[in-house]
């Protein structure tokens, strides 16, 4: 279980090649008056040098630093690719993030690898396989990984337990964290036609250390209903908002970071977002200080 939290509001954003001299230039207190932090994809930076390597020392010099693994097929039923790993705990070392996550999900099969975060039937099978998955990465790593909630499409036949009591017997077998992902419960929730609260309002507070939030699409499924697609291309809806809002209202102030990975804007328009996830979290913690 990730350590207490001492109240403090932080956001952040995907740290992107185009914003890093403006950052740079900027410096931490023009970054969300000092509250910001970045996050990267790990696969991203499991090179040997370059330009890539150059800049994200010189980000995590002066801001906090997330780093978000998108590759390890945490639910696979292969075992874990151990050069993968390696080259996992390479990164962490030199970085040392002060948050790393992964997803609850799998993205290789066969010794292929996919380009998507496959959902998994929430079961005993698949919950013994997950946690000896998160034990192995932890005990390698030394550190907490923080296990995020996926957004979802479908649900299993099979599946014998729900997605919210499936996560918190993870935390109570790991000890791991929880990255809350909002978008993502929100998606799911609409998608099969369930509560998004539900999700939320059952993780263990404590175990939450980070928070994600982004834009959907939306589409309609062969059935005429209402289809919402996790694209990281818009900007975070009404909707999600008011779901984090009630979301940090439960938890406190909790780091949060705002998502894009397609159609990205300028650096001030993320900043914008960001900044309104800040205002919601310092309202929550005045909140808390006055009870």
């Amino acid at each position: 279980m990730p350590e207490a939290r001492t109240p403090s509001c932080l956001a952040g954003l995907g740290l992107k090649t185009g914003h890093v001299p403006a950052l740079l230039a900027g410096g931490p207190a023009a970054f969300l008056g000092g509250a910001g932090f970045v996050e990267v994809h790990a696969e991203n930076y499991m090179v040997d040098g370059g330009p890539l390597l150059r800049h994200l020392e010189r980000v995590r010099a002066q801001w906090p630093l997330s780093i978000h693994g998108v590759g390890l097929s945490i639910g696979g039923e292969a075992p874990l690719d151990k050069d993968h790993l390696h080259r996992l705990e390479w990164l962490l070392k030199r970085f040392e993030p002060r948050w790393f996550s992964e997803h609850l999900a799998w993205s290789s099969h066969g010794g292929h690898c996919f380009n998507d975060l496959l959902p998994l039937p929430y079961d005993r099978v698949t919950l013994n396989r997950v946690c000896n998955h998160i034990d192995q990465v932890q005990q390698q790593l030394r550190r907490t990984l923080l296990l995020e909630n996926p957004s979802t499409y479908l649900s299993f036949a099979g599946s014998t337990m729900d997605e919210p009591d499936f996560m918190c017997e993870v935390v109570r077998r790991t000890g791991c964290g929880l990255l809350l992902d909002v978008n993502n419960a929100y998606v799911s929730g609409v998608n099969q036609g369930r509560d998004p609260w539900a999700l939320i309002e059952t993780l263990p507070a404590d175990a939450v250390a980070e928070i994600h939030l982004a834009g959907f699409a939306e589409d309609l499924d062969a059935a005429g209903e209402p289809l919402l697609i996790d694209h990281h291309g818009a900007a975070v809806d009404a909707a999600v908002w008011a779901l984090y809002e009630r979301t940090i209202a439960r938890l406190g102030p909790v780091p949060t970071l705002i998502e894009r990975d397609n159609h990205v804007p300028a650096l001030a328009v993320l900043e914008a977002e960001a900044r309104f996830a800040l205002d919601i979290q310092r309202f929550a913690l005045e909140n808390l200080s006055m009870a």
